[in-house]
């Protein structure tokens, strides 16, 4: 498929990005123009395969294994994107995970490891990103942002879910750091945005839902409809385009109307 082009020449870097969201926010981004460097931390095969699926829109992309809850990874991830793409204009934290548990049997184990990669691994990121943005600059023929980065949240941001207190309060932690992100760095002319979708339907988790399960889950969203990674990808696509300039510090919910229910 031939590139959109609004993301002409733009450099976008998206964490966990070799299945289900993060696979399909990566190939959009590369479909509207952008290089985009495919990080993941395992399924090798599958990180070759999406990042095929993006050359053969025409723009470049490679792919990148690192831990994001692993500081040296991290900067070691950044600093190959670099080197190989110059710079990176667009970061979109991806990656997450889940250890559920009913909160007395919940380790520590499980605990860490969910808040290490949901929310430090998206400090870390950011941060990595923000120091390159600052560094680099507007450059106008590219972007009028110096930078831009999404941070994938949840319903779950604002909603309590018993028996995943490590996972909800991860992406309560998401909301407010993208918030303090996005008024900090408003003045250098990078936009932090989330995206805040309910159940997405990604292949993994159809075949997680049997009939009943989907029934029930379907009645609690007014538009009866299941968000889909082709929503996700959308959503994020228009947040770091021309098009939504003047918006940043924002959670743009997917969720079919479930928050406002």
């Amino acid at each position: 498929m031939a590139s959109l082009g609004i993301l002409a020449g733009q450099k976008a870097l998206v964490t966990g990005a070799n299945s289900g969201i993060g696979q399909g926010v990566a190939v959009a981004l590369g479909r509207a123009g952008a290089d985009v460097v495919v990080n993941y931390v395992e399924g090798d095969d599958a990180a070759n395969r999406v990042v095929n699926e993006i050359r053969q829109g025409g723009v470049n992309a490679l792919a990148h294994k690192a831990d994001v809850s692993n500081e040296a990874q991290v900067a070691e991830m950044f600093e190959g994107a670099i080197k190989a793409f110059g710079t990176i204009d667009i970061l979109v934290n991806n990656a997450g995970l889940q250890r559920d548990a009913p909160i007395q049997e919940m380790t520590l184990e499980k605990w860490n490891k969910v808040i290490g990669v949901n929310l430090t691994g998206q400090f870390l990121c950011a941060r990595a990103a923000a120091r390159e943005f600052l560094r680099r600059g507007v450059i106008p023929s590219v972007s009028r942002a110096a930078g831009k980065i999404i941070c994938m949240s949840s319903v779950h941001q604002t909603i309590p879910w018993g028996g995943h207190a490590n996972y909800a309060t991860s992406k309560g932690g998401i909301k407010l750091l993208m918030e303090s992100m996005a008024q900090e760095l408003a003045p250098h002319h990078i936009r932090v945005n989330a995206i805040a979708p309910s159940t997405v339907l990604t292949e993994s988790r159809q075949k997680l839902l049997d009939a009943k399960m989907r029934a029930t889950m379907l009645a609690r969203i007014p538009t009866g409809k299941f968000v889909t990674t082709d929503d996700v990808a959308a959503a994020v696509v228009f947040l770091v385009s021309p098009g939504a300039a003047s918006i940043t510090g924002t959670t743009l919910p997917l969720d079919g109307g479930l928050v406002a229910n």
